[in-house]
């Protein structure tokens, strides 16, 4: 799935935000906020919407709305552009498919050697115990 498609959509809004600037933080809205809809997104597929729902559940508002904010940049510009990467990764990487697993056996020395360690760790630990004199 190309997230890039997706850019048409998103709405930004701006806001005052701390930080690095100074007293130019205090006067100049630089904080970006990026909105996308999932759920009205007419771009999205019914099959590409359920894996964003599944995928970014913790990420969206109640009306399924991706909500992201970006304010370490001291422009407006700058903001909006990280916050733009932010919402492509994160799109890309809810789409990808993780690599199955393969299954995978301990070789026969790495099975001997944690016997023999168990073997050790054994003996040491009996040797520990005290012997009963009325024994």
């Amino acid at each position: 799935m190309d997230a890039i498609r997706l850019l048409p959509e998103l709405t930004y809004q701006f806001a005052r935000s701390g930080g690095a600037g100074g007293q130019n933080v205090n006067k100049v809205a630089t904080k970006a906020e990026l909105r996308f809809s999932v759920r009205d997104s007419a771009l999205l597929t019914d099959a590409e919407r359920a894996i964003l729902f599944e995928k970014l559940a913790s990420k969206l508002t109640g009306e399924g709305e991706l909500v992201l904010t970006h304010q370490t940049e001291r422009t407006q510009l700058g903001n909006r552009e990280k916050v733009t990467r932010k919402f492509l990764r994160l799109i890309e990487k809810a789409f990808e498919t993780p690599k199955p697993r393969r299954p995978t056996r301990p070789s026969r020395a790495a099975v001997e050697e944690r016997r023999t360690d168990k073997r050790l760790r054994s003996t040491l630990k009996t040797n520990r115990r005290r012997v009963d004199p009325g024994e």
